[in-house]
C-alpha cells in the first residue's frame, strides 16, 4: 500500500493505492473502482487473482473519503453529482500522478461501475468491465440502502467498517445519505453513457439486491457493443459470490480469441 496526493477541487488529498499483478511494461492495467461502502483492502485478493489470470498489471485505490484516503471534511456533503465527480476529476488526477499514459482497463462494482461508465463515457480506455452498475435510481435500491443505514445506526455495520475506513463515518454517510437524499431520487447515467465506443461488459448476478437487471439492460440498449452475463445464485457482489466466473469472463473480455495473456 502506498499513498500519492492530487489536487481535487483546489485542495490536497491523499489517495491509498496498491499495484497487484503482473510488473511488466507492456502488460494491460485494469483500475479497480470499488463499491459505495468499498475500500482497497476490501476488495482482499480478487484483484490480484484476476490480473495474474489476465496477464495485467491492477492498480487498486480507496476514493477520497474511503479506507486510508483523505475522508470527507468536516460537514461536507456529497451531491448528486458525487459520481460524475469521481469519474472526471479524481480519476484523471490521480492516472496523470501515477503516470499512466496508456489508456487503462476500468474494473468497476456499484458506485464503481457507474463511475467506470462515466470515465468511458468522456475519457478514452481501452475497455471497461462493470458489476452491479446503477444508471438509474429504483425502489429496490432504495430499500436496500435504508435497510443499511438501520445496520449502521443500530447494528454492528459501523464496527466492521471501521475495519477497513479510517473514518467509517465518512465512508458511510457520504454513500447513504446523498442515495436516501430525495434530491437523488431522479438520478440518470442513461444518456451519457451512449458516448462510450470501447468494448464494455456488464455483469450482474439474477439475486441483486440493490438492483434489477435492468440496469445493464438499459446499458445494452444504448451501448450496442455491451457484452452481457447474468449470473444465478449471485447478489449485488458478483466478484464474490461467483468470483471464478467473473475472472473467466474478464479474461476472456480483456484477452478474445487469438490474444492470450
Amino acid at each position: 500500500m502506498s499513498f500519492v496526493d492530487i489536487d481535487w477541487a483546489g485542495r490536497p488529498v491523499r489517495i491509498e493505492h496498491a499495484w497487484v499483478g503482473v510488473d511488466h511494461a507492456a502488460a494491460p492495467i485494469v483500475v479497480f473502482l470499488h463499491e459505495g461502502l468499498g475500500s482497497l483492502a476490501m476488495w482482499r485478493d480478487f484483484p490480484e487473482r484476476l490480473c495474474q489470470a489476465a496477464g495485467a498489471r491492477g492498480l487498486v485505490y480507496s476514493r477520497p473519503g474511503y479506507g486510508r484516503s483523505t475522508p470527507r471534511a468536516a460537514g461536507e456533503a456529497w451531491g448528486p453529482d458525487f459520481m460524475h465527480r469521481q469519474a472526471h476529476e479524481v480519476l484523471p488526477a490521480l492516472l496523470q500522478a501515477l503516470d499512466v499514459s496508456t489508456p487503462p482497463w476500468l474494473f468497476g462494482h456499484s458506485d464503481g461501475a457507474s463511475i467506470a461508465l462515466l470515465h468511458a463515457a468522456r475519457f478514452e480506455v481501452a475497455g471497461t468491465i462493470v458489476l452491479a452498475p446503477h444508471i438509474l435510481v429504483e425502489d429496490l435500491s432504495l430499500t436496500s440502502i435504508e435497510q443499511a443505514r438501520i445496520a449502521y445506526d443500530d447494528g454492528d455495520l459501523r464496527q466492521r467498517l471501521a475495519k477497513y475506513h479510517d473514518s467509517p463515518d465518512s465512508a458511510f454517510r457520504g454513500w447513504n445519505d446523498i442515495w436516501l437524499n430525495p434530491a437523488f431520487r431522479g438520478w440518470s447515467i442513461e444518456e451519457e453513457i451512449a458516448a462510450i465506443r470501447g468494448p464494455l461488459l456488464a455483469i450482474q448476478g439474477l439475486d441483486d439486491e440493490y438492483g434489477t437487471l435492468e440496469q445493464i439492460r438499459g446499458i445494452a440498449r444504448r451501448v450496442p457493443q455491451t457484452v452481457l452475463l447474468e449470473l444465478p445464485q449471485c447478489g449485488h457482489s458478483p466478484h464474490k459470490d461467483q468470483p471464478q466466473a467473473v475472472i473467466d469472463a474478464a479474461v476472456a473480455f480483456i484477452h478474445p480469441p487469438g490474444d492470450k495473456p
